[in-house]
């Protein structure tokens, strides 16, 4: 999904040209969520915590320090240095512990590396997959015994027994084309699936997916900056159009090596296989199948020991069936997973059949499905499952799309939904719940107060300290803000979410240049009431202190909690109905009397970029200048996955994506352009420049371009990096769009 700057600015206050380093992935991660990630014990009452590399754990409701690996510990013999350790998770029991270090980057994540495991019974520590390449590891994880050990390298998954070390490749077929145990490309950026294996319950086999990428045409980028010669750099990259990577699900058995593969129906490349888990206590597995459209999804039960598999469960959309994830998916261990309750006899669901994201029981006996929340309202997200009270905790917020608070309702589908946040808080919130239900991390935040977190009891939402009290902390808080939320509706009687940020001494008196920040894609939003959302990362000062005004709009089509009408309006009709909506929303803001409309600018990122572009070219009587960054200008350039759930084929539909390309409009250019694209971008490739750059040549409209070379879609990397592009960005701003009322 081509969206990896929309959200950079959108939650902290952060100027890049002060970062040394800008840990872009790390970033994002939490800039696009900002949710809550606690490490629980299995018990709940408390939770682990990586610090000056020690394991500690805190015991609640007291916070009771207990330091569980040392550095002593953690310092493998005859080194000197304790291991620095990017990531933990643990055995079952809880008595091992798997470390992950000396990590590589994989597409968008840190997911390769080495792993030791450290064992509190024994006080040992132990590197896995010796004679193995370094730093080649991938999603290592224990039996459910906690005796064996599964992981992937280089495209094949091996099992490590850990008294012995013995170490049995499970496949040896892997290659760049044969995938085994996780994913290519396409998968990792549109589905977050990254993790690809499964233990069995009873710790006897492992089910994984295989991806046959050695149909897809390869992608070369080139390197010219690392030798004398041109290098080219491959990749399996499969374009809107053409046929998906081949995918199917087999199960290993540990003591014979033998794979039984899954006979899930259907042509194996006209299809995706999206979640897939064994069914707790069961030798079954629970597969969902996407179709190639994504506009019909199937589960399947599936015997895991014959392979045989029937449906138990069918839903369609005329546009695509949303892929509901749960929780963040820019976490290195995040899964797809299913939401298993009553003794593993039903799941929890999500789906927008009635118009609106609600949960269901989905039974896997045949029972008839139960709608758990009802109303005209949206669930953002699912936050814990209490089974033995009967209750489900998620994210809603009703009355405005720009916020999220804490609900719950009966399992059973006959309860009421209880707002369970603080009235008093108006804004962002979230919870990671302890194990058992009983504590939780609360965290909020809105566009004039940072984040700030408390850990509370679940059952009377009070915090566990008086001063820890979010409420408290911040019941005399000064609201200081420049920050105005707004609603604003069209000729197209379209009502539309803002923020305004105006200058810091405006005069209602003078007329001020406005910025656009857009996005305007199915793959986020930009007016969120969270801290940061109303600043802009890339500009070297303070907008508002230079005079400035500063606005975002939500358009139909983004992923606001506004129902399914609202987000799938936009099926087929990228590039034409946000736009749409944009420039009219302007148009009305341009009205208004403090809005100099010869001082009208628009930038975006990835996705936004192409706004910004077809906002440039559609509509150049309203923006004057734009700054467009890794921009899909030819939606026939980017990726199958995202570009038919939202656009349809090309086969089928090819002038809905010519209609939605900013390269078709742009013989319109009369305003200021600045362009850039880095050469090394794998997620929208850098032949869309070219592309672009050939159209307004050949119609002589004069823009200024500005290509990094070797840098991805983030252009975060090489020295000097973040200044020159805030530079650049910031001057080209100044000279085309000048601050200041007049």
């Amino acid at each position: 999904m081509y969206r990896s700057m929309i959200n950079i600015n959108h939650h902290f206050k952060i100027n890049l040209y002060n970062l040394k380093s800008f840990l872009f992935i790390c970033f994002i991660s939490f800039s696009i969520y900002g949710e809550a990630q606690v490490n629980w014990t299995n018990d709940g009452d408390s939770y682990f915590k990586l610090e000056k590399n020690q394991l500690l754990t805190y015991t609640l409701p007291d916070k009771v320090v207990k330091t569980v690996i040392s550095k002593e510990q953690l310092t493998p013999i005859g080194k000197s240095k304790p291991l620095e350790v990017a990531h933990f998770s643990f055995s079952l029991d809880q008595q091992k512990v798997l470390l992950f270090t000396n990590t590589k980057r994989v597409w968008r994540l840190n997911t390769k590396g080495d792993y030791w495991v450290f064992n509190f019974k024994t006080n040992s520590l132990t590197q896995l997959g010796k004679g193995l390449p370094p730093s080649s590891l991938m999603f290592a994880k224990f039996s459910p015994d906690g005796n064996t050990l599964a992981y992937v390298s280089d495209n094949n998954l091996y099992s490590e027994d850990y008294e012995s070390g013995k170490i049995q490749p499970l496949t040896s077929n892997g290659t760049v084309a044969i995938i085994n145990g996780t994913f290519d490309w396409a998968y990792e950026e549109e589905f977050a699936c990254r993790d690809g294996f499964r233990w069995s319950p009873d710790s006897k086999s492992i089910a994984y997916w295989q991806i046959d990428a050695s149909a897809i045409k390869k992608f070369y980028m080139i390197n010219n900056t690392d030798s004398i010669y041109s290098q080219l750099v491959p990749l399996e990259y499969p374009k809107v159009g053409e046929t998906p990577s081949a995918c199917k699900v087999g199960v290993v058995d540990i003591s014979d090596i033998k794979t039984t593969w899954m006979n899930i129906p259907g042509d194996a490349s006209q299809h995706y296989l999206v979640r897939m888990e064994f069914i707790p206590g069961t030798n079954n597995l629970l597969i969902q199948q996407l179709n190639r459209k994504q506009n019909n999804s199937k589960l399947f039960l599936v015997n895991a020991i014959n392979g045989s598999a029937k449906v138990i469960q069918e839903e369609s959309d005329e546009a695509w069936v949303d892929l509901f994830q749960t929780g963040n998916p820019y976490k290195i261990d995040y899964t797809n997973n299913f939401n298993f309750m009553n003794e593993s006899k039903c799941i929890l669901w999500a789906s927008e059949k009635d118009g609106w994201r609600h949960l269901y029981q989905v039974s896997l006996e045949g029972k008839p499905e139960v709608l758990i929340t009802k109303g005209d309202y949206d669930v953002i997200d699912l936050k814990y499952i209490n089974q033995k009270e009967g209750y489900v905790y998620y994210l809603a917020s009703p009355a405005n799309a720009t916020q999220k608070y804490l609900y719950r309702t009966k399992l059973n589908g006959k309860g009421k939904s209880e707002l369970l946040s603080p009235e008093s808080l108006m804004g962002s919130h979230d919870y990671s719940f302890s194990s058992n239900g009983t504590y939780a991390e609360h965290t909020f935040s809105n566009y004039f107060t940072p984040p700030t977190k408390e850990f509370i009891t679940v059952a009377n939402q009070k915090s566990l300290t008086e001063g820890e009290s979010i409420v408290n902390n911040l019941k005399n808080l000064e609201k200081k803000s420049n920050t105005e939320f707004f609603t604003i509706t069209t000729t197209d009687n379209i009502q539309m979410d803002g923020w305004m940020v105006k200058p810091s001494n405006f005069d209602p008196k003078k007329k001020y240049p406005v910025v656009f920040y857009v996005y305007s894609e199915p793959a986020g939003t930009t007016v969120t009431d969270t801290y940061g959302a109303d600043q802009n990362g890339l500009y070297m000062g303070d907008m508002a202190e230079d005079g400035y005004i500063y606005i975002s709009l939500d358009n139909r089509g983004t992923p606001a909690p506004k129902g399914r009408e609202w987000r799938k309006s936009i099926y087929r009709k990228i590039g034409v109905i946000n736009i749409n909506d944009q420039a009219m929303a302007a148009k009305e803001i341009l009205k208004w009397d403090f809005i100099d409309p010869e001082r009208v600018a628009v930038w975006g990122w990835s996705g936004g970029g192409s706004a910004t572009l077809n906002l440039m070219f559609q509509h150049p009587e309203i923006y004057k200048t734009g700054i467009a960054i890794a921009a899909v200008a030819n939606q026939l350039t980017y990726d199958n996955i995202y570009q038919e759930r939202y656009m349809g084929l090309p086969q089928e539909n090819k002038e809905d994506f010519i209609a939605g390309s900013p390269i078709t409009y742009a013989k319109n250019l009369t305003g200021n352009l600045l362009y850039i694209h880095g050469t090394g971008d794998d997620n929208v490739h850098y032949q869309n420049a070219d592309m672009l750059l050939n159209e307004l040549i050949k119609y002589n409209k004069q823009f200024q371009f500005m290509p990094y070379p070797n840098r991805s879609h983030g252009i975060y990397e090489g020295a000097g990096t973040s200044l020159h592009l805030a530079t650049l960005y910031t001057n080209y701003l100044k000279m085309h769009c000048p601050p200041g009322g007049r």
